[in-house]
């Protein structure tokens, strides 16, 4: 069954990690090993969810690595349509 739209991954990764965990975009980016500005693109929907993002973000959220690859391609779907509609 298609998923018409999912979630963001601001949405999705403030709702779900950030706010019941009270933890900021800082202390996230720290968390994952990586720069300010990348958790930022990734938050602001300028850079995707590669593999090696999936691994960091599955080692800080416990999330399976395969759930951050599916919700990326669900939102490339969601993309595609949106642009395929118009």
């Amino acid at each position: 069954m298609e998923m018409y739209n999912p979630p963001t991954l601001r949405e999705f990764i403030a709702e779900i990690y950030l706010k019941p965990n009270n933890i900021g975009v800082r202390e996230f980016s720290e968390k994952l090993g990586v720069p300010r500005s990348t958790v930022n693109r990734l938050l602001n929907g300028q850079t995707k969810i590669s593999p090696a993002m999936a691994e960091w973000l599955s080692k800080v959220t416990g999330r399976p690595v395969a759930s951050w690859l599916k919700l990326q391609a669900m939102q490339d779907r969601w993309q595609e349509r949106l642009q395929n509609a118009a």
